[in-house]
């Protein structure tokens, strides 16, 4: 594999900030009309991290896909990160991932035991969740790119929508921000040491411990952090739930070096495309590198949470004992859109 070039020289984008800009995917879903369907307990009205359908008074079935370009060279790791993303999306819905398919597309160029350590990688991820990689589809494709479709289930009471927010809820979030930021900066070969290392241990922690601590709080709200940005996320929380989303531009935690990175002007392109979706509903009085920060495209990111508020002390206390990360980072008010600035949040 000495003599094969670099995975992320093959990518024009990597990860989530490879997405689709959100503005224009907006548009072209609002074309789409779903079939009336009882049991399709969440589809594209509105729309979701995940599909969900019910079987029965029990049981219901979590579908989701997610695939995108190398952003990182060593290609076991780009294949844990891209599954780990991918079942991600289960996690953030309150389900639980039983079956995955890979979807890729590589060049024939490279090695086949290069497309064994990224589907090696992936396996790895997806048995760490419980769940089996049970097969997929490979086209040929001068650009490669990894993901998995993945089945779970979810008991039709227990799903965390990103609509349900209320006004007097406290906002969480299970990650520190910045892959977007550190990763761009990495190509540019500015990111200091470390800094790569540690946005990559990130990515590849699964939202499967934090979501099972959250299970028995019974949130109001949740989704996964990704390609859109803590902003562009917030919004669509906010926009669904008929509600305002207030987030302490102080309290964003941050991946070591990139709220400094930030502060140097680094930012990927999916910071514009970001911009484009979600800054006409933000009313920002944070600096230009929290801005950034806030609107950086995250890859396999964490769950952002909306509960009631006197729920929160035993939430960190939780997620405290079982060593896992969660940082308040806003509230829940009456109103519309998403407000970025500095206050002291629950």
């Amino acid at each position: 594999m000495s003599s094969s070039p670099p995975l992320t020289s093959l990518a024009k984008a990597g990860g989530c900030a490879a997405k689709y800009p959100a503005a224009r995917l907006e548009t072209l879903l609002a074309g789409i009309v779903p079939p009336e369907a009882s049991d399709l307990l969440v589809g594209l009205d509105p729309a979701d991290d995940a599909a969900v359908y019910r079987l029965d008074d029990e049981r219901a079935i979590v579908f989701t896909v997610d695939f995108f370009p190398p952003l990182v060279d060593d290609p076991r790791t780009f294949g844990a990160i891209a599954a780990t993303n991918a079942l991600n999306d289960v996690f953030a819905m309150g389900g639980a991932p039983l079956l995955a398919l890979s979807i890729a597309a590589f060049p024939e160029e490279l090695p086949s035991e290069m497309l064994g350590e990224i589907l090696d990688g992936a396996r790895e991820a997806v048995q760490a969740t419980g769940a089996i990689l049970a097969g997929g589809h490979t086209i040929r494709d001068d650009e490669p790119k990894y993901g998995l479709a993945v089945v779970g289930t979810v008991h039709p009471a227990g799903i965390w929508p990103k609509s349900g927010a209320r006004p007097g809820d406290a906002l969480f979030l299970t990650k520190r921000l910045g892959t977007g930021i550190v990763l761009q900066a990495q190509r540019e070969g500015r990111a200091p040491a470390g800094a790569l290392d540690a946005a990559i241990a990130g990515m590849l922690v699964s939202a499967r411990a934090a979501a099972a601590a959250l299970r028995p709080f019974a949130p109001n709200a949740v989704t996964d952090v990704t390609g859109f940005g803590l902003l562009g996320h917030a919004y669509e929380m906010a926009s669904r739930s008929g509600v305002r989303i207030e987030l302490d531009a102080d309290a964003m935690p941050a991946l070591p070096s990139a709220r400094e990175l930030a502060e140097e002007g680094v930012r990927t392109g999916g910071d514009r495309r970001n911009r484009d979706y979600g800054g006409p509903h933000v009313e920002s009085t944070a600096s230009e590198a929290e801005e950034i920060l806030a609107f950086d495209p995250q890859t396999a990111g964490g769950l952002l949470v909306s509960l009631p508020a006197d729920k929160g002390a035993v939430l960190k206390a939780t997620f405290a004992s079982g060593g896992l990360d969660v940082f308040p980072v806003g509230r829940v008010v009456d109103g519309a859109g998403v407000s970025l600035a500095g206050f002291v949040s629950g």
